[in-house]
């Protein structure tokens, strides 16, 4: 695959920060993206709308609309899922992007922030892709796409916050099984995660409140995310699948080695993000 020109994305949570990204690089090729996702109405502190990012998606290039879903309901996934296909003739990709996120240790997880991680991280992974799988056998070059982290079973990565821990890798573990499921009918199933600190509004919000520059000088760009996504999604589906990516090692692969572009401040120095190790992510593409 050259582009996704006409191809059909199916994308959990992309109003804002890196689904969004992914969405406009898609969108750029002229492929049609629907935005699954809550936010139809503005947020009091974060940016755009379904509405808003579909009109944003259009003016990139591509055909775009929002529907209101949230994917802890298996009923509003399975609408989503048939307006699509009656909007734009099938799936082609899916991508599960909608995450939930709280950095608290055990004694200070309160069960209902569990709850919240585990619905929209690893079941809405599990039910969306289930959801769509019906679409894709159908589609030439059919692809899933999970934003989870390598699976990696060391205990640092779990110490400071199991809960959200197995809720991300959660994610991963969709791919590590769906992927091998899934190759008979020549669905890839690959995960992709950032090596370095995203700057996104989650970022700013948990992580950079107490920053002054609200930890920009310690992130990348969103866009990173969005070229990485894009080389996965053109790959040969018959071919890559089963990987755990990062970002940067995803675009050194491709032929590109020179990442200062994506810095969020020229002189920014990305902090290392959580569940990634060196070396982690390496791949060969096709």
């Amino acid at each position: 695959m050259k582009n996704l020109s006409g191809k059909t994305l199916f994308i959990t949570g992309a109003t804002r920060g890196i689904g969004f990204e992914i969405a406009k690089k898609a969108a750029k090729d002229g492929a049609n993206i629907v935005i699954a996702a809550k936010t139809d109405t503005p947020h009091p502190t974060l940016p755009g709308t379904i509405h808003t990012a579909a009109e944003e998606l259009k003016k990139a290039g591509g055909d775009a609309i929002g529907i209101k879903t949230d994917i802890r309901f298996e009923d509003q996934v399975n609408e989503a899922v048939e307006q699509t296909v009656k909007i734009f003739g099938g799936i082609d990709i899916c991508v599960n992007n909608a995450s939930a996120i709280n950095l608290s240790s055990t004694l200070h997880t309160e069960m209902k922030r569990y709850d919240l991680m585990h619905n929209i991280n690893t079941r809405g992974t599990f039910l969306v892709s289930k959801t769509c799988i019906p679409h894709l056998k159908k589609a030439e070059n059919p692809h899933i796409l999970n934003l989870g982290p390598p699976l990696n079973m060391a205990s640092k990565w779990f110490k400071p916050h199991v809960a959200y821990t197995m809720a991300k890798y959660g994610m991963s573990m969709c791919t590590l099984g769906m992927s091998e499921e899934l190759k008979t009918f020549g669905i890839a199933v690959n995960s992709l995660w950032p090596r370095t600190m995203i700057d996104t509004s989650a970022v700013r919000n948990i992580l950079g409140a107490t920053l002054p520059d609200k930890g920009l000088s310690q992130c990348r760009k969103p866009e990173i995310m969005g070229d990485a996504a894009y080389i996965i999604l053109t790959q040969d589906s018959k071919k890559f699948t089963g990987n755990m990516c990062v970002d940067d090692s995803t675009i050194i692969a491709s032929g590109k080695n020179n990442l200062d572009e994506y810095l969020a401040t020229p002189d920014a120095k990305p902090l290392e993000d959580f569940f990634v190790d060196d070396g982690d992510g390496e791949i060969e593409l096709f």
